[in-house]
């Protein structure tokens, strides 16, 4: 029988990267105090998350087995099919960690309630430890999604049958086999400021492009960076975060004698695709902020960009 693990994801507070930065306390309280601010403000949020992860920790089930990540290690990390993910932080670090599961159930706990939105840490510290606690009298088993059989019957493993929304995700693959998956918002650009050229294929059409950049997004991406273009085109109806249709828009793209601009937003139905041919030296790819774990395409490769077939599956409240 397979042993149940939680893997318990966090990020590296202010606090942590000032004293990496300056070496005492001392010197981190003098830069602070020179910007307006004080180590106390800063020691009280890394208190927060601290306690947060100290009490999930403690609340996890006798006999599980726990590993700790930090952001950074993500793409470093393999998560296994009977794990729990569970992240401490910010709705951002549930979009990080999206792209690394494959079907595992993510908790997201807030550990600071009023500072997140909230929209993908939907736990507060108390709930997450109360169902925490909750899966202690049943043995670990099968993976997430296995039927109670697989597990012994009336002893049916709880954490496979804890309640989740699937969320919709996107992938992006590339003509040599590499992909990516992302929760929020695939980009696809040059890797400075300098303007990106490819041909783009959609459903409507397509044409040569000289822009900043493609953003693909899902309904829950739909409400950050996506948010922010729509705004600035009069706004858009976006997709719910469980429906399968992406939204995409093609950032300021510049008309010129071999560029166009007639196909700069619109949606990917299931089943169709936003491709792009790239005529630059590179563009990068890279899913919800991650810049640093991105494919690179190369001059004359193909991006395609379709909603991925795994959903996240993100614990309900």
């Amino acid at each position: 029988m397979l042993r149940r693990r939680a893997v318990v994801v966090h990020r590296r507070t202010e606090l942590d990267e000032l004293l990496d930065r300056h070496g005492t306390r001392g010197q981190a309280e003098f830069f602070l105090r020179a910007r307006g601010r004080t180590l106390a403000e800063v020691q009280e949020r890394h208190d927060a998350l601290t306690d947060a992860r100290a009490a999930v920790v403690g609340a996890l089930p006798a006999g599980w087995a726990r590993a700790d990540v930090e952001r950074a290690d993500l793409s470093r990390f393999l998560v296994a099919p009977q794990d729990v993910v569970v992240v401490v932080g910010q709705d951002g670090l549930v979009a990080n960690v999206a792209k690394y599961v494959h079907g595992q159930p993510v908790l997201g706990v807030d550990p600071e309630p009023g500072v997140n939105a909230g929209v993908l840490v939907r736990h507060s510290v108390r709930a997450a430890t109360r169902l925490l606690r909750s899966l202690g009298d049943a043995p670990g088993g099968a993976p997430g999604g296995a039927s109670a059989g697989a597990t012994g019957g009336a002893g049916a493993d709880r954490a496979a049958l804890l309640p989740v929304d699937e969320l919709t995700t996107v992938r992006a693959d590339l003509d040599d086999g590499q992909h990516l998956t992302a929760l929020n918002e695939v980009f696809v650009g040059h890797p400075s400021h300098q303007s990106a050229r490819y041909a783009l294929r959609c459903g409507a059409g397509g044409e040569r492009q000289s822009s900043s950049g493609l953003l693909v997004a899902t309904g829950t991406g739909a409400s950050g960076w996506w948010a922010s273009l729509a705004h600035d085109r009069g706004g858009r109806t976006a997709p719910s975060p469980t429906e399968d249709r992406l939204g995409w828009f093609v950032r300021e793209a510049w008309p010129s004698p071999g560029t166009g601009t007639r196909f700069t937003e619109g949606t990917i139905e299931p089943g169709d695709v936003v491709a792009l041919t790239v005529a630059s030296d590179r563009l990068v790819v890279f899913g919800d902020g991650m810049e640093d774990d991105r494919l690179v395409a190369s001059w004359g490769q193909t991006v395609t960009v379709r909603t991925a077939e795994e959903p996240l599956r993100l614990v309900r409240p």
